[in-house]
């Protein structure tokens, strides 16, 4: 009677012993579902706020150029007048602020280049942004010049660059 006992006594410890480890597994493979989920959201959160960065430049480059187109050929006719000795106080001012505001999206561009190559989730992009900030000093110094128009054509070239970015992160 005695080994009856041990023996039942033994059979329900194993059995509590295996369900034991039957829960714990399961609990083990709950938490490595949830820690390979949560990469994935931050991984398509930080691709969308890349994304949304561009999208920004994007906006602010084309604002401009619509503006600057208006005015484009007014710009360079006064930065021939005033190669020519004959230009006045308030368009050298406009050619500085046309200058700064094209230093301005240089220095947005090279931000945002920096942003793509320190964040490993945007690094495969960034290959296709290098080289925009480069392209904005050039607008830059074509602006600075004379050659607002010509300047122009080099934003236009950034904007289609940023746009095929924003595209190929879909």
């Amino acid at each position: 009677m005695k080994k009856v006992i041990v023996s039942t006594c033994v059979l329900l410890v194993l059995s509590i012993a295996a369900l034991a480890q039957t829960r714990s597994r399961t609990t083990r493979r709950g938490t490595q579902t949830s820690k390979t989920a949560k990469p994935s959201a931050t991984a398509a959160a930080v691709k969308m706020e890349g994304a949304t960065r561009i999208a920004t430049q994007i906006k602010n480059l084309t604002t401009f150029l619509y503006l600057l187109g208006g005015v484009a050929k007014d710009l360079d006719a006064q930065a021939a007048a005033a190669r020519s000795g004959t230009s006045s106080p308030t368009q050298e001012r406009n050619m500085a602020k046309i200058t700064s505001n094209f230093e301005d999206f240089r220095v947005g561009l090279e931000s945002l280049e920096t942003y793509f190559s320190s964040t490993a989730e945007l690094r495969p992009y960034y290959a296709k942004l290098l080289g925009s900030a480069d392209e904005a000093a050039s607008a830059k110094s074509q602006a600075a010049t004379g050659h607002v128009d010509q300047a122009g054509h080099t934003l236009l070239i950034i904007v289609n660059r940023l746009a095929d970015l924003l595209a190929s992160m879909r």
